[in-house]
């Protein structure tokens, strides 16, 4: 399991030492596009909504976020309302936007103590079939889910194979500052 920072600490907006990724994925008329996404939709789930539904693509738009290489969140807005898969539903305890992501979802964040979280076995909660309209049945995004052995860019490097997109991911990736 990849190791859980020993801080307990919540990061805030405020917190540009929060590490990780944003990335917006496009599909239209059968191509692949990505473009990172401001560093605050890693912290705060409204900002990564707006953003995503700024795009205005006749095709689907999703975002991936990796935050602070603990977790990742998959966002899709959609006009019934956005669909989301929270990797490690604990790491609300520790993090904002798992905890805005639960709410949404309406679960209630995890009654763990957090000197107890390296104990406990994460486990993923909202929609599975967020990408299997696009190629990756909810199966196939369970046993990504479940690799916890994998660190959060790992499984999403997962989903970019799997769907199509893992050079246009890559490249964006590359580009971004470490």
């Amino acid at each position: 399991m990849a190791q859980r920072a020993s801080t307990n600490q919540v990061p805030s907006i405020q917190d540009d030492d929060l590490e990780g990724f944003a990335v917006a994925v496009v599909r239209e008329e059968g191509k692949w596009r990505c473009s990172p996404l401001n560093h605050g939709a890693l912290t705060n789930l409204a900002t990564a909504e707006t953003e995503l539904r700024e795009l205005r693509s006749s095709g689907a738009v999703f975002g991936l976020l990796d935050v602070d290489d603990e977790f990742f969140v998959v966002v899709r807005p959609a006009p019934s309302g956005t669909r989301l898969l929270l990797s490690d539903a604990t790491a609300a305890i520790d993090y904002d936007i798992a905890a805005d992501v639960l709410d949404a979802l309406n679960v209630e964040i995890p009654d763990i103590d957090p000197d107890e979280l390296d104990d406990v076995e994460p486990w993923e909660e909202g929609d599975l079939g967020v990408l299997s309209d696009l190629g990756l049945p909810e199966p196939v995004l369970s046993v990504i889910v479940a690799e916890t052995d994998l660190y959060p860019d790992e499984q999403l490097g997962m989903i970019a194979g799997r769907l199509g997109f893992a050079n246009e991911l890559s490249a964006v990736l590359d580009k971004l500052p470490r």
